[in-house]
């Protein structure tokens, strides 16, 4: 195979989900939008940070990603081998090479299974990786890895902490030694000085093993030491993306400035300091977005051409992209 840059490669992903009604007679009446044209490229040992509010598609984003939900219409490749279309033995190989860390640690391992069976399931899918004789001394590897006691792999997942049980998750994606992790918000369910742990935990296994992350969160502050390069979500469609340095000090799109002055800041002299954006209405529903720019319904900046066209994510005067026919950047205290 030709060498490519890329290690993974979205193009214009969509997945929409019907809408029906009726009980004996289903029809569709409707779809929902959940993503609608994404694109973005991974490079190897790099990180994606996919931030937005609740409901713009994020988490639909990870689930065809990982071809846990089918696409809608769109591509992605990974290596430049195209994953939708994998089948088979190709398709096994390929899900080594992807896997997952899911947002809630209560409910993303089975709770009669021991912690040994949860990180050692990978190799009874996947053999190869493994020999069956070397497996517990495996399983006790990557426990240790994540921080946690190897001697406790014969306990349940009730027996551990919320960032406990993140980090047998953490184990259970590393087991068959991926290129890419899809992390669909892996701390938004845990306390704040844990969240921290975790992701020190993530950026350590990332310099040991040479892992890809496209990290998924609605926070802002989350994802900035983490993320080499930022897409901003809303509304199923990436409304703005750079590198940290660009999102965060040089904003252009209206949507990202207001998310980036409501992140907390802990030096009160700051406080005084900075803009905050206060946004007006409710997120449209994803449903029926509005026409043209779908952030324009909460926008100052909205103009009539805003509700006839919409803004494409081009580079303008030499800027990163951003969708948003008066983009410009405005200095935001962070």
């Amino acid at each position: 195979m030709v060498p490519v840059a890329e290690l993974l490669e979205v193009v214009d992903l969509v997945k929409h989900f019907p809408v029906t009604r009726g009980v004996a007679f289903r029809r569709t009446v409707g779809q929902v939008r959940a993503v609608d044209g994404v694109s973005f490229t991974l490079g190897a040992g790099e990180t994606l940070g996919v931030v937005g509010e609740s409901g713009c598609g994020k988490s639909t984003l990870a689930q065809v990603l990982m071809r846990l939900e089918p696409p809608t219409s769109g591509a992605a490749y990974f290596e430049g081998e195209p994953m939708f279309s994998l089948r088979g033995a190709a398709l096994r190989r390929w899900r080594r090479e992807m896997q997952i860390v899911l947002q809630d640690p209560y409910t993303s391992l089975n709770p009669r299974m021991t912690v040994g069976d949860i990180v050692g399931e990978p190799f009874e899918i996947h053999p190869e990786v493994a020999p069956k004789a070397s497996r517990a001394g495996r399983v006790r590897e990557l426990l240790d890895v994540v921080g946690l006691n190897p001697e406790h792999l014969n306990r349940y997942p009730h027996q551990f902490s919320g960032g406990q049980r993140q980090r047998i998750g953490i184990a259970r994606a590393l087991a068959l030694k991926p290129k890419v992790i899809v992390c669909d918000e892996p701390v938004s369910a845990l306390d704040v000085s844990i969240q921290a742990q975790v992701m020190n935990l993530l950026a350590e296994l990332q310099g040991e093993f040479g892992l890809s992350y496209v990290f998924i969160a609605h926070d802002l502050s989350v994802v900035r030491h983490l993320s080499d390069r930022v897409a901003v979500m809303y509304l199923g469609k990436v409304v703005e993306i750079g590198t940290e340095e660009q999102i965060y000090r040089h904003p252009t799109h209206p949507y990202t400035q207001a998310l980036l002055s409501a992140v907390p800041v802990a030096d009160p002299a700051l406080r005084g300091r900075r803009d905050v954006i206060r946004l007006t209405g409710d997120v449209p529903s994803p449903v029926n977005p509005p026409s043209g720019c779908r952030f324009r319904t909460r926008c100052w900046k909205a103009q009539d051409v805003c509700a006839t066209e919409e803004p494409a994510l081009i580079s303008r005067d030499g800027g990163h992209p951003s969708a948003c026919h008066f983009a410009e950047e405005r200095s935001v205290v962070p």
